[in-house]
């Protein structure tokens, strides 16, 4: 079970868990990013009783151990979290010994929203599902589809409660949108931020780092939002 970042205790455990309980013997890659997280979790089973050798932990990068244990014989099923790329890459490597493979890749969800809806309703829930975790889901709805009668009001006012979220440290209980993973990952999204301004979308709102202040100094970026998106842009794919 090669397991990612983004929520390292529930898809480490969670996935490991029905395998253990049907018999089988786990191995369970962690995220070079988070390791601490899922091979805790794994020692308090451990301590709990679970046998030697039924649930192993190997923390290293994907691109040698994950392919080495997606390419090993005596594995007989892959379980991959994570992205497009590396789901294919696992397939390619499972497949000399047919083994069986379930990938939970990145997605594009939407949103749609109809003139009869409760707008209100509508923006509090869109806000929700995609800048929950800092908007590091893969089942984050990142687009939103509305009809065009509404889509001034929408916009609007979806555009002023992105910006009163607030973003902060994510010890505080009143933060809403906390750092990025690290700053390469930041300057990744930045990228696609610059991407969409490029290739003809409006940023309504959010898209650049904290300048100065405590932010400044970690992984954060301020939610955007953009309008105008058409199906051709790598945002929207």
């Amino acid at each position: 079970m090669i397991a990612p970042w983004n929520y390292p205790l529930a898809l480490s455990i969670g996935d490991a868990l029905p395998a253990l309980v049907a018999g089988n013997g786990v191995v369970l890659k962690p995220d070079t990013q988070t390791p601490l997280t899922a091979l805790w979790a794994a020692s308090l089973l451990w301590e709990a009783g679970l046998p030697d050798g039924v649930l192993n932990g190997i923390a290293g990068p994907g691109g040698t151990v994950g392919a080495a244990l997606a390419a090993a014989p005596a594995i007989r099923k892959v379980s991959f979290t994570g992205d497009s790329e590396n789901g294919a890459a696992i397939l390619r490597l499972a497949a000399p010994d047919i083994k069986r493979v379930s990938l939970e890749l990145g997605g594009k969800s939407a949103s749609i929203v109809f003139a009869d809806a409760d707008l209100d309703a509508c923006v509090e829930k869109s806000l929700l599902s995609v800048f929950g975790n800092a908007g590091q889901d893969c089942c984050a709805r990142s687009r939103i589809l509305v009809e065009a009668s509404i889509h001034d009001a929408f916009v609007e006012r979806f555009a002023a409660a992105t910006q009163r979220l607030r973003v902060g440290d994510p010890l505080d209980p009143a933060t809403q949108v906390a750092s990025l993973i690290s700053r390469s990952h930041r300057e990744r999204v930045q990228g696609y931020v610059e991407a969409g301004r490029s290739e003809g979308a409006r940023l309504v709102c959010g898209g650049g780092a904290p300048a100065s202040g405590p932010l400044a100094r970690g992984a954060y970026l301020m939610p955007a939002v953009f309008d105008g998106v058409t199906p051709a842009m790598r945002i929207a794919r």
